[in-house]
């Protein structure tokens, strides 16, 4: 009995700006060959009519919920994707890898503008940030920014050099030196560069990258960040309702930030648990959740300066607030604890593994965790910091309101004994 013929690879083609010129010959096959062509107008341009005789196929806006829709409709037929460099980075690679399954798919790369811009420029590459800000903020940047750190921007068109600009400028970077590649591979390739703080430049060929060598302003204001959780409170706009900083990097050594991973932040206050927990890795994920209206505004502000605006912000009440949210890998509550129902549905919500951390200052929401703590085990510890200060002529210690932190781990259920007598 015959079985069915597997079904026909979908062939994704990288470009470069060089369009047709630049490709191998199995990528001329793959585009030669196909039925159908699906790509951006700009793409579909670059590929000669008389070379390549499939249908075209323009990408709709927008484009992630389009994929299953246009694979479905010409399943069978011979499709040829086209990307832009490689489409394994930061390309469409990706979200059809997702849709179909990396078997379903032959990638043919081409040369990402980040390998011919780390060329042109000198630069190693596994020692350059890139930041994509082509269908994202331009505040992205912010948590990339560290002197003598080169990053490369992903630009989202003409405009992206002076929104760079202007946000080096506002974060103290002035300094930094940027350059603008343009058309990278083609005939028409172009760069300019100039300082951050006096960047003039027209905008240009919406097909470019952007490159900064990081210079931090050293009488800038704002103060400096490192790439550890503990950032300085002055980082954060905050009415009192702030989890300092000493406190806040226990709490997240507790917490295990892991790439990829979801934090939900009950309690957000100023967004500083969510805010670090996602600038530990550019994968990691949080959600805030802040009852006060004008907090959830004040957070979103942070996160934005921060670098990390994609911090997802839920105005609510806990635990019903909860309701709908991705399971987490991660649980911090800040505040609220003795809302009834809160703490059961943290619990409840985190798989086997998954962090439960729990901050208090009052006495009635100790004598909660102390039961958590004999119900559920885990490490309670109370953190205490002390800040010199001016005594008189003399200098003395002055005690900060000292927090007990329950922390816990879920365990895994104990695995079912099978009777093997006979």
């Amino acid at each position: 009995m015959s079985s069915a013929p597997p079904p026909v690879p979908v062939s994704v083609v990288g470009l470069g700006a060089d369009g047709w010129d630049g490709l191998t010959a199995p990528a001329r096959a793959a585009l030669a060959g196909a039925e159908v062509l699906i790509g951006g107008p700009r793409q579909l341009d670059l590929i000669p009519l008389g070379e390549c005789g499939g249908a075209r196929v323009a990408w709709p806006s927008p484009l992630r919920p389009a994929v299953p829709k246009l694979m479905a409709e010409h399943a069978g037929r011979r499709i040829a994707v086209l990307a832009s460099g490689d489409p394994m980075f930061y390309g469409i690679g990706r979200a059809l890898s997702e849709e179909l399954g990396p078997g379903a798919l032959h990638v043919l790369p081409h040369p990402s503008s980040v390998s011919y811009a780390c060329a042109r420029l000198g630069w190693p590459v596994e020692d350059t940030e890139v930041v994509t800000v082509v269908g994202r903020p331009v505040a992205r940047l912010a948590a990339a920014l560290y002197e003598g750190r080169r990053v490369l921007v992903l630009s989202a068109g003409a405009l992206t050099a002076n929104e760079i600009a202007a946000l080096l400028r506002e974060r103290g970077f002035g300094p930094s030196r940027m350059r603008v590649l343009e058309q990278l591979g083609s005939e028409r390739e172009d760069t300019y560069e100039g300082l951050a703080q006096t960047w003039q430049h027209p905008p240009g060929d919406p097909l470019n990258v952007v490159a900064v060598d990081c210079r931090r302003d050293p009488r800038a204001e704002a103060p400096r960040l490192g790439a550890t959780p503990g950032l300085p409170d002055a980082a954060y706009e905050h009415d009192g309702q702030l989890t300092k900083r000493h406190v806040r990097a226990a709490t997240l050594c507790a917490l295990a930030p892991a790439p990829g991973e979801l934090l939900w932040d009950i309690g957000g206050g100023s967004g500083s648990i969510g805010i670090e927990w996602m600038r530990t890795h550019p994968s990691c994920r949080a959600v805030t959740v802040e009852r006060v209206t004008e907090r959830a505004a004040r957070i979103t502000r942070n996160a934005a300066a921060l670098g990390v605006p994609a911090l997802r912000v839920v105005t609510g009440s806990a635990p019903d607030a909860l309701a709908g949210l991705p399971a987490p890998d991660a649980v911090f509550i800040g505040g609220g604890l003795t809302a009834p129902g809160l703490l059961d549905a943290a619990w409840e919500a985190l798989a086997p593994g998954g962090r439960l951390v729990v901050n208090t200052v009052t006495l009635e929401s100790e004598a909660v965790l102390t039961d958590r703590y004999r119900r559920h085990g885990g490490e309670l510890v109370k953190l205490a910091v002390a800040h010199a200060v001016p005594v008189g002529g003399f200098t003395g210690w002055r005690q900060a309101m000292p927090v007990t932190q329950w922390s816990v781990t879920k365990p895994h259920p104990e695995p079912e004994l099978v009777d093997q007598t006979i």
